[in-house]
C-alpha cells in the first residue's frame, strides 16, 4: 500500500464539501480509504482509528488530506480528484460561466436581496455571533443553524432581538418551516392550519411528519434552539416566536415541542400560553408526560378530526423476549431523548452521551455493559463533521463495534436508531446504514428496531427507505414512541430495572 498524508493550514472547507470530496475520492480506482477533513480533535481520532499517522500540532483550522492506495499510480490519482473536487466545489452560474461571486458578510448578503426578512446563519460557530447581530442590526428574523456557538452568545442575541421585536431561531436550528417554506433538514408537508414552536429539532420533524401522515397539514414551524427553554437561556425565543404565532390569523392551533425542559422555564411559558387567543397543545417531553406521537393525536382530535395510528413495516423474523441488553444508535437528539423517557420507565437509568436528569454520562465510545443509548448529533460528535443525518458513517462504525462485542462475549442486543428523511438529509439514508446493519447481524445476535422520520412527499422516497431497512432485518416505525416500545418488547422478561 501507499499512503500520504498532508495538512495543509488554514484551508478552510465546510464539512458538507469535505464530505462530499471524501466520497468521490474514495471512489477512485485502487484507493483503499480516503478522508479529507478539518484536523478536529473527533476527526483526528477517526483518522487515527483508520490507521493514518497524523502530525503532532494540526488543529481545527487545518486542512488534513489522508489518502491510501494500492500502488503509487493509484495515489497520484486520487491527489488529483482531491485537487479537482475542492476547485471543483465552487458555484457557478451555468456550464462554461465563470464563478458566482456570493457574499462573504451578512451586509453584503442584504445590498444584494435588499427586500429580505429572514437571515439564516450557517457558519462554524465560533464566527456565527457577528452574521446574526448584523442581521438583527439591519431589522431582520434570524435563523441560526450554526452549532457550536457559546450559551452567553445566544443570550445575548436574543435579548438583543427582543428588543427590536425579533425572532432569533437557534442556535443549532436544525429545522424550520416559515409560510410553507422548509429550511434546514425539513420534511415535504402539506400545509395546514398547525404552527409549532421547537425547542427541537428532529423532534419538530416527528411530529410534522405524523400531523402529514394523519392528513393534517403546518403552517408554521418557528425552530428556537435546542437550548432555549433552559435555565441559562430562559425560554427567550419561545415566548416570542408563541406571541407572533398568537398574531397570525392562519394558525388555529399551535404545538409547542421540546426536549425535557428547565422547570421553571415549563412554568413561566405555561403562563404564556395561558393567556393566548390561540390554543396551544405541549409536547414537551419528560417522565409522566405524553410522547410525541401522543401529543400528536391530541392534536389532531383538538381540530375535530379523525385519528390513525402511524404505519409500520414489521420485521421478517420475529424475535421477542430473548435479549438483555438495549443499544440506541440516534441522529435525533429529541428523538434519542424520548426513547430514553420511555425506556428508563421499564429499565432504570440509561446512560449516554446526552443523559436525562440522573443518569450517568458516558462518552460515545466509552466502553460499557449496560443499556446504552447514543445521540451522533450532539455537538461534540459534530464539531468539523457533517451532521449524521448527512454523513452516517461514525455511526456505522460505533454500530459495527458494538457487534463485535458482542460477538466476543456471546451476548446479542436489541439496536435501536432512527433514520431521518427530508431535504438536507442524506439521499439515500437507508443505503448508507444497511451494511452496518447486516454487518452486525451476521456477527452476532442482533434485533433491529427503526424510527424512520420522514413523509410521503420527502426526495428519499418514504416506502422504498422502510423496506430496504426491513429486508435488512429490521422494523421499521413512523412513531419513535412505537420504535422504542417494540424494543423495549424484544427484551427478555426477566430484564429488570438496574441490571447492567
Amino acid at each position: 500500500m501507499s499512503e500520504r498524508v498532508e495538512v495543509r493550514p488554514g484551508a478552510y472547507h465546510d464539512s458538507v464539501t469535505l464530505l462530499q470530496v471524501s466520497r468521490v475520492v474514495a471512489q477512485v480506482e485502487g484507493v483503499d480509504a480516503a478522508q479529507v477533513a478539518m484536523a478536529t480533535d473527533l476527526n483526528v481520532e477517526v483518522l487515527r482509528r483508520m490507521g493514518f499517522d497524523i502530525p503532532a500540532g494540526a488543529g481545527p483550522n487545518d486542512l488534513v488530506v489522508a489518502l491510501r492506495a494500492v500502488d503509487d499510480d493509484a495515489l497520484t490519482a486520487a491527489e488529483a480528484a482531491v485537487t479537482g473536487e475542492l476547485a471543483g466545489g465552487r458555484a457557478s452560474s451555468g456550464a462554461g460561466e465563470a464563478p458566482v461571486a456570493r457574499p462573504r458578510t451578512t451586509g453584503s448578503a442584504l445590498i444584494s436581496v435588499p427586500g429580505a426578512t429572514l437571515a439564516l446563519i450557517s457558519v462554524p460557530g465560533q464566527h456565527a455571533f457577528p452574521e446574526a447581530m448584523d442581521a438583527l442590526d439591519a431589522g431582520l428574523d434570524v435563523l441560526v443553524f450554526s452549532d457550536n456557538v457559546p450559551v452567553e452568545q445566544e443570550v445575548r442575541l436574543k435579548a438583543e432581538a427582543a428588543k427590536r421585536g425579533l425572532l432569533v431561531m437557534g442556535p443549532d436550528c436544525g429545522t424550520a418551516v416559515v409560510a410553507g417554506v422548509g429550511l434546514g433538514f425539513a420534511n415535504v408537508v402539506r400545509p395546514g392550519p398547525i404552527s409549532l414552536v421547537a425547542a427541537s429539532g428532529t423532534g419538530a420533524q416527528q411530529v410534522m411528519s405524523l400531523l402529514d401522515a394523519a392528513g393534517v397539514g403546518v403552517r408554521h414551524c418557528l425552530g428556537v434552539g435546542g437550548r432555549d427553554m433552559s435555565s441559562e437561556v430562559g425560554g427567550a425565543s419561545a415566548r416570542q416566536a408563541l406571541s407572533m404565532l398568537d398574531d397570525d390569523p392562519g394558525t388555529d392551533l399551535v404545538v409547542l415541542v421540546g426536549k425535557p425542559p428547565a422547570p421553571q422555564v415549563e412554568a413561566a411559558l405555561a403562563d404564556v400560553t395561558a393567556g393566548m387567543r390561540t390554543p396551544v397543545q405541549t409536547a414537551l417531553l419528560g417522565p409522566g408526560k405524553p410522547d410525541l406521537t401522543q401529543a400528536v393525536e391530541q392534536a389532531v382530535r383538538a381540530l375535530g378530526l379523525a385519528w390513525r395510528e402511524p404505519r409500520w413495516w414489521p420485521a421478517p423474523e420475529e424475535r421477542t423476549g430473548r435479549y438483555t441488553r438495549l443499544l440506541g444508535a440516534y441522529s435525533g437528539g429529541t428523538l434519542c431523548d424520548e426513547a430514553m423517557v420511555l425506556a428508563s420507565a421499564a429499565l432504570g437509568p440509561i446512560a449516554s452521551n446526552i443523559p436525562l436528569a440522573g443518569a450517568p454520562h458516558i462518552g460515545a465510545y466509552a466502553g460499557t455493559s449496560g443499556h446504552v443509548m447514543i445521540d451522533f448529533g450532539d455537538d461534540e460528535l459534530t464539531r468539523g463533521r457533517p451532521h449524521p443525518m448527512i454523513d452516517g458513517s461514525l455511526r456505522a462504525e460505533w454500530i459495527t463495534r458494538r457487534a463485535e462485542e458482542a460477538a466476543a462475549t456471546g451476548k446479542g442486543f436489541v439496536l435501536l436508531l432512527d433514520v431521518v428523511l427530508g431535504h438536507a438529509a442524506s439521499p439515500d439514508p437507508a443505503r448508507d446504514l444497511v451494511p452496518a446493519l447486516s454487518a452486525a447481524r451476521a456477527l452476532a445476535d442482533v434485533a433491529v428496531v427503526v424510527s424512520l422520520c420522514g413523509t410521503e412527499g420527502d426526495p428519499q422516497g418514504l416506502d422504498a427507505q422502510a423496506e430496504m431497512l426491513r429486508a435488512a432485518g429490521a422494523s421499521v416505525h413512523l412513531s419513535n414512541a412505537a420504535a422504542a416500545r417494540k424494543a423495549l418488547e424484544l427484551l427478555a422478561d426477566d430484564v429488570q430495572a438496574g441490571d447492567r
